[in-house]
């Protein structure tokens, strides 16, 4: 994601609005960007609910059968 240039764009009202859970540095270092009224800003934990740890245990699961299978 290039940051400087999704700032100008919701400077400029080109894009009304984000919402953002991954930034080039972390934690984010643009605060002109964080701050906007029109951005929303999240911790980038979007993969810790129970729905994706589960999806991911199940995942993870099927490969090591896989492999396990193919030994």
């Amino acid at each position: 994601m290039e940051e400087t240039a999704l700032l100008e764009a919701l400077q400029s009202r080109k894009l009304r609005g984000a919402a953002l859970d991954v930034y080039e540095t972390e934690p984010p270092t643009n605060l002109a960007l964080v701050r906007l009224p029109n951005v929303v800003c999240t911790p980038h934990i979007g993969g810790q609910t129970l729905e994706a740890r589960k999806a991911i245990s199940t995942i993870l699961a099927e490969k090591l059968i896989k492999t396990l299978k193919e030994i």
